[in-house]
């Protein structure tokens, strides 16, 4: 009897999960459904339940091969976001996969599509939505097209400026900045008008944005006082090393009668949904989605025992549309929008990969590889309109155990742009408290903030963000006039071992100081940069603000506005050494801050203005300058660039650099690789080009 019984389990087990020697696959559908068995002709809906499956056939069956979990293509709606978890596992030679299908797109939502849209005026559209009249299911993002719609916002473009600011502290509390407190914000009074029409509802969901230094701050708008022209908001104080002041600058958005221009939306409380629509948009033509998630996939190992997640690939999934809500106390300063989310999470994990995956429309960041994460990939994603940046490695804290600092996070071949629609001061790729990591071949374009940054401690305290590898990135388009300091790569804290090589910079543009190519901040130390172009930033090609040993050569620094090269901190150790580099330029000074006076080892370099022979560094000629023990091999000459103005930094035939001893290097490689399709995609929109131009031009116009 209990043969029989056995013989029967085992027949059942057979007919349930098919041994296959090219291993197992299980397909999931939008028309599937999750009582299926989970093959091709009865697919399953839902990836979790395909997770689940693979997760049972795995215990019974020990596969050599893979397990696939293949979407069919279509559009997927995500109920709530693809947990995995240590049971959830693969080994090496068997990993579980999770794929699109070769013959088309495989898209998870998490959003849902707006119906019912009907005329509301000539030029105007709305669309009731129940669950936000009933269920509260309130909303911060709309897409419309496949595209970010903006939030009704004063003004429609740009900023005003910040007149003065006082804070009466509530509650000091224990740190550094007050736990709670009000502050009464000063504007122009022609600006301040906009505040006139507020209602209860504006009061409680428009936010008042601050843009101010290298951070943004979001707050609720509480009161106003047309005699004053003030406006009030309550939350946490100011914090003392970046508060908002008369440098800053502010816009508000959600609220009624800010709905004025094409491509703008308002959601009242009573569920209506107004949209202005753009040229060409019609009710037939046009799809509305709206986030209901924040997040697609959370990878979480189990912390208590610190077994992980292991051997799983992500390849050829589409996961957009997920959304960010604003806490009722609003968003404090946060450098690099560190305490801001991803959409994909990951913890304790090893070995997890994404491959051809591409994540969009976003109120976060794209990736967190977060804690205790090893041995794992980003590889040809692309990463767009994102309500932060792309990926973090590492945690903002340092723990006591060395297994759980995540370490050999590898980024390659990515495209990451457009972001920071919610959090500005976002980075492209971040590295935290991390090691051994390498962000290589990327395209990284059109954010408001630093596109890559390493390190997350401030001077020369223990940091174990060390041997990470920067290398043959596309770092461009970044700023846009609009927060400060920033860099196409920012380092922060020791990082010994780590090099920042072949990377191909330009076009970083800050609103007031910062827009460095390379800089090396707080404490940077054992850093090097090597073979790097870098050109048409701000406030220089690089610049140290503190920092020790770090070695910069073989670079080209390029057209940059108001100086070449600067330092700040003076210090009584080596900051760093300058040898064999190229600095170039037809307008602002050669050297500026402190450069002239720091603790550097320089020669073997070459400088030329166009302008002039005559090239002061600092307050002293060139043969002063050498006499002071600098650049005693160094030359003034021209490089002779094939067409420099055109950004073309090749060399002809006869060009002084051997003098120097520099090495010509391939800055054409940095960027994207592989098929002619994706190199086209990675390409900058022209019409972004000149838009950032413009801006450059209108900002230098004003700050002459």
């Amino acid at each position: 009897m209990k043969t029989g019984f056995l013989s029967f389990c085992i027949f059942i087990s057979t007919l349930v999960f098919p041994a296959d020697t090219q291993g197992q696959k299980f397909y999931v559908s939008p028309a599937g459904n999750d009582s299926f068995e989970g093959t091709i002709n009865k697919p399953l809906a839902t990836l979790a339940a395909a997770v689940t499956k693979a997760g049972e056939y795995r215990k019974q069956n020990n596969p050599e091969y893979p397990v696939e979990i293949i979407a069919l293509p279509g559009e997927y709606f995500l109920m709530q976001p693809l947990i995995l978890r240590p049971e959830d596992s693969g080994t090496l030679s068997a990993p579980l996969i999770i794929r699109g299908d070769s013959s088309g797109k495989a898209i998870f939502r998490g959003g849902i599509p707006v119906t019912g849209w009907e005329k509301a005026g000539e030029k105007l559209w709305k669309a009731f939505i129940p669950q936000v009249a009933y269920n509260n299911s309130y909303f911060e993002q709309l897409y419309v097209n496949g595209k970010r719609a903006v939030r009704a916002r004063t003004p429609n473009e740009g900023f005003y400026r910040v007149k003065n600011v006082s804070e009466t502290i509530l509650e000091k509390g224990t740190g550094r900045s007050p736990e709670l407190a009000v502050q009464k914000i000063g504007i122009d009074s022609i600006d301040a008008r906009c505040f006139s029409s507020f209602n209860d509802d504006d009061y409680r969901d428009a936010l008042m944005i601050f843009y101010h230094n290298w951070d943004n701050t979001r707050k609720r708008v509480t009161g106003y006082s047309k005699e004053s022209s003030s406006v009030y908001t309550v939350g946490e104080g100011m914090k003392p090393w970046n508060p908002i002041n008369s440098k800053s600058r502010w816009l508000v958005e959600n609220f009624r009668s800010a709905l004025d221009a094409p491509g703008e939306w308002f959601l009242e409380r009573s569920g209506y949904l107004y949209y202005i629509p753009r040229e060409g948009e019609t009710l037939s033509n046009t799809t509305f989605h709206v986030p209901v998630l924040k997040e697609f996939v959370t990878v979480k190992g189990d912390e208590m025992t610190g077994k992980k997640v292991e051997n799983i690939q992500f390849r050829d999934i589409v996961f957009e549309v997920a959304g960010y809500l604003t806490p009722s106390n609003g968003n404090e300063p946060a450098q690099a929008a560190a305490p801001v989310d991803a959409v994909i999470t990951l913890d304790f994990a090893d070995n997890i990969g994404f491959e051809r995956c591409e994540i969009a429309h976003t109120g976060t960041y794209g990736f967190w590889f977060r804690r205790a994460c090893s041995n794992c990939t980003v590889s040809r994603c692309y990463l767009h309109d994102l309500g932060a940046g792309g990926i973090k490695i590492g945690e903002t804290v340092i723990r006591a155990d060395q297994q759980e600092i995540t370490n050999n996070i590898t980024a390659d071949n990515n495209i990451i742009r457009d972001a920071g629609h919610v959090f500005p001061c976002a980075v492209g790729v971040i590295i935290f408290n991390a090691s051994d990591n390498r962000i290589t071949h990327n395209e990284i374009a059109d954010l408001r903030y630093s596109g890559i940054s390493v390190g997350w401690v401030w001077g020369y305290a223990y940091s174990p963000t060390k041997r990470n590898t920067i290398s043959y990135n596309h770092i461009h388009h970044l700023g846009w006039g609009e927060l400060c300091d920033m860099g196409g790569v920012y380092t922060l804290g020791a990082s010994e071992g780590t090099v920042v090589s072949n990377n191909h910079i330009h076009h970083v543009y800050s609103f007031d100081y910062g827009g460095w190519g390379l800089y090396t901040d707080e404490g940077s130390f054992d850093i090097t940069m090597e073979n790097n172009l870098v050109y048409a930033c701000k406030n220089s090609g690089f610049h140290q603000h503190y920092g020790k040993e770090n070695i910069i050569r073989n670079n080209i620094f390029a057209f940059n506005i108001r100086s070449q090269l600067q330092a700040t901190r003076i210090e009584e150790h080596l900051s760093l050494s300058f040898t064999n580099n190229i600095v170039y330029f037809d307008k602002g000074t050669l050297l500026s801050s402190n450069w002239h006076k720091f603790n550097l080892f320089t020669d073997y370099n070459i400088y030329w203005d166009t302008r002039t022979k005559d090239i002061m560094f600092g307050d002293l000629t060139f043969d002063s300058w050498k006499k002071s023990g600098k650049d005693a091999h160094s030359i003034i000459a021209d490089p002779l660039f094939v067409n420099a103005p055109g950004f073309d930094f090749h060399f002809k035939r006869n060009s002084p650099v051997r003098k120097i001893k520099f090495v010509p290097f391939d800055y054409t490689q940095a960027g994207v690789y592989g098929t002619k399709e994706w190199k086209e995609l990675a390409k900058f929109d022209t019409d972004l080009e000149l838009k950032f131009d413009s801006v450059i031009e209108a900002n230098e116009r004003i700050q002459r």
